[in-house]
Parts: C-alpha cells; structure tokens; sequence
C-alpha cells in the first residue's frame, strides 16, 4: 500500500470518510482543496535559474544575506537583482543601497554595522558557524516546502534537528497539526494527548508547537506511541521554551524533527511565537484545534488554515469556559466537530508512516551495496527524488540512504542532498 496522500488532495471515499456522507452522516465535509498558486506566486524569492538548486557558495552569501538586519524576503531579491549578486553586493560601497526602496540612510548604518562584523571575506566563517549549512534548508533545496513560499512572508531558511527524512512529507503536507491554549482544562489536555496518540498509531507526522498546555501534551501522546512529532519553535533551536520541556524538547530530536526559522543566537520576542502559526499551517494537510480563548495564536493558526481551505477539526467543550470560548466559536464557521480521535482516524485514513503488510526492515532487505539505491542516486539526488524514482517511503528509503553513508559509499551534502563517492 503505497503512503496516503495528504488530505486535501486525497479523492478516495474509502480513504476519507468524510468525503462521502452516508460513511459518517454526522461529519461535515472538510473544506475542497484550493487550487495551487501559480509558480510565480509560489517561489516569489527565486527565480528560474534557481530550479535545479544552489551551489555552496550561493548557499553561503544566502545564509549571510538573510541574516542581515532590516532585510527580508523583498529587499534581498531587491539586493540580488540589482547588484548581479549577493557576492558582488557585499563588495559594493554603502551608498549603492541607498537607492533601493526602504533601505535610506538607517537601514545603510545598519548594513555597514553588519559587513564590518563579518569582514570583506565572510564565508569561510559563515561556513564554519553554520556547518556549510547542513541542517538548514533554504528556498532553492529540492525539500524545501513550496506551500511556504506563497506565505506573504516566506521564511527565509528553516533550521532543522532531528529525522531529516520527514522533510519529503513535510514538502507534499502529509502531516497533521495539532494547536491550542497553553492553559487548557484537563479535559483539553487528555483530548490532545489521545489525538497525539492517535495520529501517530495510523501513521500521521503530528505538526504542533512544542509550547506549554495542548502542544505539550500533543507531543507526549504522539511519542508515547512511537510516533514522529514535529515541533516548529518560536526560538532558536538551541533554545528551550518553556524551561521544563528540556526532556520533551530533546525527545521530539531525537525521534522526529525540530524546527526553526531563527538562525542561533536570536533573541527571543513575542511576535516570533505568532509568526510559527503560519508554518505549522504550512506543513500540514489539516488543523485540529482542541481548546483555546477568544484570544489565541490557535485562532490565528485555524484563520490560516480557512484561507488556505484545509480541513479543520474543533473539540467542543463546555460552553462556560474561557479557555474553550475560542475554539467553541469555531464550530459556528464550518469547523468539524472532533467528538472522538478515532473519528478524526477514520476520516483521515492511513497516514504516510503507516506500515504496510509486506514491510520488512529495510537494510536488511536491501542486498549489499544497495545497487538499486545506487543506480537511483546517479551523480546525485535529494531525498524526494530517490523516494519518487525507486517509488518508496521516505521512511524505507532514508535507512538505506545512511547504510551507504556509514559504509563509505555516499556522503551527505547541503539540502538533504547526496551523491557517490
């Protein structure tokens, strides 16, 4: 059985109850997918050249660009267009910036103040901070999810730790969000560790926060049954918030994926925490919101996920509760009632991680050398592109992928790439 598709591109009654109301007349029917956006609105930061991915030094002047204060999405396309380069701009006079749109005299200082940190010759040190960018993914890398460059503010590189094989779901949304109050009843709390549970057990990546209250507790219940969570952070990955998920923060490491888009070292504002709702969103192929008040990131997060017509699921509770008097107000906007997490199941079907019959342990079913996985690498491949050329799993694939690595046969490059050696 090949991996379930995401949701919301998913067309089989059988997979998705929902879709067919005499399966579960008492379900609404998720929201109809959105038609893509264009590739023009979709990849606003690159451009055609981009496609085939960049080299290290591209990877370099990006990661050093991005990180320069008062530059964002446009104005770092502003700085590449107009000065032929991010190489030949790091060069070019302070008054050259003048001229571009926002920059003046403030933002120059501010541009100076950082050139003179890193020097006129910055890559090597960048290289050596960063690693040459190995655990980070920037916009032009084959696994880097398109559905992050149509945001009105796409971020501009995502620190990663933990499976780097969950990215090729994470690209195609095959992963399941799950958001709410950090002060939720314990009916809340016991909601979202079942759906955790759940989700993992049929096979879904569950997306959330990592925060105090519902994010928490989703967290435990997805790994408490060997499941992959996601945790996207408002901090640096370094960075443990609140204090007491020391434990949980290095669990979700070690057996799913942490993600950030503040590069190390970042101070940590309030806003940033807000600014993760949109790429929890992004990742994932629907939103479960299990409690929160009137005000809420969570309402922020099931707003996006309205705008972008993903299902979206809501657990009622007691009308007299402030923590629950936002998600309450949802179920009056077409959210789906969440009654119980086997519903969410049914509706959803087998998650992309969900072990098929014939499965056996993938390095011991691979002969020595791995001459079919060899073959698919070529001169080089991503992760996603062997997955679709052999037709398998990333979860088999990435196995097989680090036995030729530990056997000397392939080395891992920026970007989730690899090639032969």
């Amino acid at each position: 059985m090949a991996p379930a598709a995401a949701l919301p591109r998913s067309s089989s009654p059988s997979a998705n109850p929902s879709a067919n109301p005499s399966a579960n007349p008492s379900a609404k029917p998720p929201a109809k997918p959105s038609a893509k956006p264009s590739a023009k609105q979709r990849r606003p930061l690159l451009r055609a050249a981009d496609a085939a991915g960049w080299s290290l030094e591209q990877r370099l002047w990006w990661l050093l660009w991005s990180g320069c204060p008062g530059v964002g999405p446009s104005r770092l396309v502003a700085i590449r267009d107009n000065f032929c380069g991010w190489g030949a701009a790091w060069a070019s006079p302070a008054e050259a910036f003048a001229g571009l749109a926002g920059m003046g005299s403030p933002g120059c200082r501010q541009l100076e103040r950082y050139r003179a940190h890193w020097g006129p010759d910055p890559l090597p040190e960048v290289a050596r901070q960063l690693q040459g960018g190995r655990r980070v993914l920037l916009p032009a890398d084959p696994a880097f999810p398109p559905e992050l460059l149509a945001l009105e503010r796409p971020p501009l590189r995502l620190h990663w730790r933990g499976k780097g094989w969950l990215w090729p779901l994470l690209r195609r949304r095959q992963a399941i969000a799950v958001v709410g109050t950090r002060r939720p009843s314990l009916h809340g709390l016991a909601m979202a560790e079942a759906i955790g549970a759940a989700l993992a057990q049929a096979g879904w990546p569950v997306v959330s926060g990592l925060a105090e209250g519902i994010d928490g507790a989703v967290h435990r219940g997805c790994l408490a049954q060997g499941g992959q969570p996601v945790a996207v952070l408002g901090t640096p990955l370094e960075r443990v918030y609140p204090r007491h998920h020391k434990q949980l923060q290095a669990e979700v490491a070690a057996r799913g994926l942490l993600v950030s888009e503040l590069p190390a070292g970042t101070a940590v504002q309030a806003g940033h925490f807000a600014a993760r709702n949109r790429l929890q969103v992004g990742l994932a192929a629907g939103v479960v919101v299990v409690e929160c008040p009137l005000k809420s990131g969570a309402l922020h997060s099931a707003a996006l996920a309205m705008e972008q017509e993903l299902p979206l699921w809501v657990v009622p509770a007691d009308a007299g509760k402030a923590s629950a008097a936002g998600s309450n107000r949802l179920l009056a906007q077409d959210a789906t009632v969440l009654l119980d997490p086997a519903d969410l199941i049914r509706q959803l079907g087998a998650g992309p991680l969900a072990p098929r019959q014939s499965d056996t342990s993938p390095l011991s079913a691979s002969p020595p050398g791995d001459s079919a996985l060899l073959a698919a690498l070529g001169r080089g491949a991503s992760l996603e592109q062997l997955c679709l050329s052999l037709e398998q799993p990333a979860a088999e694939v990435a196995p097989r992928l680090l036995a030729l690595e530990l056997g000397g046969l392939v080395r891992a490059e920026p970007g989730l790439c690899w090639r032969p050696i």
